[in-house]
């Protein structure tokens, strides 16, 4: 038998059984992919990270890398966010990824900042996914790599979405975002990846690295408050500075132990 060290954390959370919760197996060394993937569908949230240490790498501390139940994917935010806040030894701590380049978790204030790129996406009709997902959409937008983004009139109109899950998930694995202007916060959002094993992700680091510019352009400012209103529900700070999204939120952790293979 082998055992594994697991850290499950709350991300994006200020108390625990909010945010987002992501499991955190720091190893020496990779495990074959398909072990990895039947660890996160043993875990069953919405992103097990995986970490390895890095060698001889001056601009990154550890490799990091992301599994669904089902699928790995190029960026998850809590995630990131959750292994910084297992593994941060001093102020900052630096992740390499395959598809993301380098993320930076630091920290700030009782919690952490976590700095991911800006990806933009651009208006593009999406008839198909929008009647998925239910509601009036006003406006549709989408970045490559599949993220799709849904504008609704307010936060009421985002809380009643009840989406087809069945038929969105016949499109494959997008991330499928939500978002209006918030009614205690600037924003409010939410997120589903049924193509990638989750109805319903509870807060989403990559999906406001998605709209944090079409926002801050429509907002007027680079600095704003987000909600994402899952059931668990999350507050993000979001700044735009530059080319990179700098989310703060805060972690707990909830589960500490050992994994048995």
């Amino acid at each position: 038998m082998t055992q594994l060290p697991i850290v499950q954390v709350d991300a994006f959370a200020s108390s625990p059984f909010t945010g987002n919760p992501a499991a955190v197996m720091p190893l020496d060394a990779w495990l074959p992919d398909k072990v990895m993937q039947a660890i996160a569908a043993e875990n069953n949230l919405s992103e097990t990270a995986f970490t390895i240490p890095t060698v001889d790498d001056p601009d990154a501390d550890y490799e990091l890398r992301w599994f669904t139940p089902t699928v790995e994917v190029k960026l998850c935010g809590h995630a990131t966010l959750a292994s910084g806040h297992v593994l941060i030894s001093g102020e900052t701590i630096r992740f390499r990824t395959r598809h993301a380049g380098i993320l930076e978790v630091r920290r700030e204030g009782e919690g952490y900042a976590l700095s991911l790129p800006a990806w933009t996406p651009a208006p593009r009709p999406l008839p198909e996914l929008a009647a998925g997902m239910g509601g009036d959409v006003i406006e549709t937008l989408w970045r490559d790599g599949g993220y799709a983004v849904f504008v609704y009139r307010d936060e009421a109109a985002i809380r009643a979405l009840t989406p087809d899950f069945p038929t969105l998930k016949t499109h494959g694995d997008i991330l499928l975002i939500a978002t209006a202007p918030g009614n205690a916060t600037d924003i409010a959002s939410r997120a589903f990846v049924p193509g990638g094993g989750v109805d319903e992700d509870p807060v989403t680091g990559s999906a406001h690295a998605v709209i944090a510019l079409w926002w801050a352009e429509r907002l007027g400012k680079t600095r704003f408050s987000a909600f994402q209103a899952s059931s668990r529900g999350g507050h993000l700070g979001c700044t735009l500075d530059g080319d990179r999204v700098i989310l703060t939120g805060q972690c707990r952790t909830v589960i500490e132990g050992m994994f048995t293979l």
